[in-house]
């Protein structure tokens, strides 16, 4: 969250639950297995376990997921587990609670890690997203690898990328994903690699004895962009063929205009026929007026 907060949108400028139960059923019927709920927040938007349960009852659709801060979701878990929520990704920079209070301006590091037993409690599968930040976090990088001793749990670290709002200056990648892997085999040389499923945005690995494992996500290094199969609808329904670009077509506009199903299937098509090669490509391809400098808060996580 950038530090002056958001523009925050009139609830006309964003997707209705209606609309976005819609897209993704059509979405499903088109070939789409797996769903991910992201945000901003996504336990900050009133009912969303209705649209929650609502997706859970789409024919064909075999996996739905959230990723979230943790701090609204520990009393739902329960609730999410009879929904069948595959897997959750918890948003974990730090296990230190004054540097979380440093990164998130929020002190809620308890909230997060009681969501963290909770979801554990329950058998959801948990994937815990650190963001390596240079100067703010990277001594929990070894803190973080620990949890996978004794909880099942994998820990994805994931390359700071451009999306931190106006105002805040990129100076760079600093903590790519060698490095990071560098740090990690320098205090465990015994690390072993795990192959890597066909569409994976991560590279992953395993301590021996351990009862997790890691992931490192090269997401500003972009290797992994040829086998990439992921989309994104926003908020405000643009849909996002790569992180990188600037949105290549307003779902939300096209349905209240009364495009029929059939037609949105051949427009999403085009768009998904059309993606580019890359995330580099990707961000060349937007509009010089917009360059990659958006918050994530607002992209998703």
């Amino acid at each position: 969250m950038p530090e002056d907060g958001l523009n925050w949108l009139s609830r006309s400028e964003l997707m209705t639950y209606e609309e976005m139960l819609q897209s993704c059923t059509l979405l499903v019927k088109m070939g789409i297995e797996k769903i991910r709920i992201t945000g901003g927040e996504p336990f900050v938007r009133k009912d969303l376990m209705k649209l929650l349960t609502s997706l859970s009852k789409i024919t064909g659709l075999k996996e739905l997921s959230i990723t979230t801060n943790g701090v609204l979701t520990a009393p739902l878990v329960p609730e999410l587990k009879k929904l069948g929520i595959h897997s959750v990704n918890l948003s974990l920079d730090t296990l230190d609670a004054n540097r979380f209070f440093t990164i998130t301006r929020r002190d809620e590091f308890g909230k997060v890690m009681e969501t963290l037993e909770q979801l554990l409690k329950h058998d959801i599968e948990v994937k815990i997203n650190a963001v390596v930040m240079d100067g703010k976090n990277t001594q929990d990088i070894i803190p973080l690898v620990e949890l996978t001793k004794e909880l099942p749990v994998s820990v994805r670290f994931i390359e700071e990328m451009p999306f931190n709002g106006d105002g805040h200056v990129y100076t760079g990648l600093q903590w790519d994903y060698i490095r990071i892997l560098d740090e990690i085999r320098a205090k465990y040389p015994a690390i072993e690699k795990l192959s890597d499923h066909a569409s994976s945005t991560s590279y992953n690995y395993h301590i021996p004895g351990h009862k997790g494992d890691i992931g490192v996500i090269a997401a500003y290094s972009r290797t992994f962009c040829g086998t990439c199969n992921r989309i994104r609808i926003t908020p405000e329904g643009e849909l996002k063929t790569c992180l990188y670009d600037g949105g290549v077509l307003n779902i939300k506009d096209l349905m209240r205009s009364g495009l029929s199903d059939n037609d949105l299937q051949d427009k999403l098509l085009n768009a998904l026929n059309h993606r580019p090669k890359d995330g580099w490509e990707a961000e060349q391809n937007r509009n010089i007026n917009n360059p990659a400098h958006e918050s994530m808060a607002t992209i998703g996580g």
